[in-house]
């Protein structure tokens, strides 16, 4: 990693709390999570992370990612109902691949896919878990083999930890019971992002990812829900030149 220390545990601690605010304020979960994303991102030594949700229906779908790769990577195990992110919300427990060529035998499908479509080399799954119960998993994946430190893959764990209450939120927590309706309508506004995403590239000429930065930065600067702003843009409420620009540093 290139952050000192000192700049880690700052980064670390910006992440820990962003978490915690939600336990007591209104949040956007879908912007939750894709900071979710992308501090981890940050913080551990990963090319890419993913986040999937079980739906009402208990169907994992995507509902975060920081890149389209990891979004193809999330949907083949989906599709084959299998692999390492599968397996981790499966059994509520961490998965660690170092290299998935030597997984051949226990995910045939998803490691051949992986070479011919050279997508990632290496997944590290966390569960989203309460009480031995995974409601999905966060997945951190490397473009070429090599492992993560355990101290990286238990900090990994306390934020999912953390996320996984953040969502539930504590009323749900003393009954034991999962706010399905809030995961439902998470994933729903997830749909609403892609389509506004894809509205937004067409018309700038952008990638899929700075047009998701394009709404967030908007939906931010605005006070706004990003799946309020991508309902204005794919039912054509919103003057997409009126969009704020990312900021950017310096």
């Amino acid at each position: 990693m290139s952050e000192t220390i000192s700049g880690r545990e700052g980064l670390l601690s910006k992440a820990f709390v962003g978490l915690a605010d939600a336990l007591i304020d209104d949040y956007d979960i879908v912007d939750l999570l894709n900071q979710l994303v992308g501090d981890c991102g940050t913080l551990f030594a990963a090319d890419a992370v993913g986040i999937l949700l079980a739906d009402s229906q208990g169907f994992l779908q995507v509902v975060a990612s920081s890149d389209e790769d990891v979004s193809q990577m999330e949907l083949l195990q989906l599709q084959a109902d299998d692999g390492p992110c599968v397996e981790c919300v499966r059994t509520a427990s961490p998965v660690a691949v170092p290299d998935l060529a030597e997984v051949d035998d226990r995910w045939p499908a998803l490691t051949e896919a992986m070479r011919t479509r050279r997508l990632y080399r290496a997944v590290y799954a966390v569960p989203l878990r309460l009480r031995g119960t995974a409601i999905g998993a966060m997945n951190l994946f490397r473009r070429e083999p090599g492992s993560l430190p355990d101290d990286d893959l238990a900090l990994a764990q306390a934020l999912a930890d953390v996320a996984t209450v953040a969502i539930l939120q504590e009323r749900a927590v003393r009954r034991g019971e999962v706010l399905i309706e809030q995961l439902q309508t998470a994933l729903n506004s997830r749909v609403i992002i892609e389509q506004a995403k894809g509205v937004l590239a067409q018309h700038g000429g952008l990638t899929m990812s700075a047009a998701f930065e394009r709404l967030r930065s908007h939906s931010r600067n605005r006070n706004q829900r990003i799946s309020e702003v991508a309902r204005r843009i794919v039912e054509g409420d919103l003057e997409l030149s009126a969009l704020d620009a990312p900021r950017t540093a310096g």
